[in-house]
């Protein structure tokens, strides 16, 4: 099965800080490991909110919103689609992500894991 992984955005990530080489690191250390592995779709990292846009589509209308967008909670900052064999293994990848950012001296992190609805329903794609 194929899981996405959001990572959810920080404060310090909206406000363009890069992070740390500690991060950098692990990141780039787990990447090419889950690569080699054959676990590791793809992955990759948003711009901060000051950078994007959202379009709204409601009672008829369309509204386009520049952000930044206030609610950091609700921000992406990166992702990564992996292969996995069960929801246990996904999570077990995503706590493999927690160690990283941990380690680097993260103090507050969340990451969200979920099926890829064309698997969850349909199989695995050809």
């Amino acid at each position: 099965m194929r899981f996405m992984m959001l990572i959810k955005a920080t404060k310090e990530y909206e406000a363009g800080l890069p992070p740390s080489p500690e991060l950098m690191a692990g990141m780039a250390k787990l990447t090419e490991q889950n690569a080699k592995a054959g676990t590791l779709l793809a992955t990759g990292g948003l711009a901060p909110s000051s950078q994007s846009m959202r379009v709204q589509y409601t009672d008829g209308k369309r509204t386009v919103t520049d952000g930044p967008f206030t609610e950091t909670k609700e921000l992406i900052g990166g992702y990564a689609i992996v292969e996995a064999a069960t929801p246990a293994e996904a999570l077990g990848m995503a706590d493999e992500v927690l160690d990283v950012h941990v380690d680097a001296g993260v103090a507050d992190f969340e990451i969200e894991i979920r099926p890829l609805f064309h698997d969850m329903h349909f199989g695995p794609a050809r």
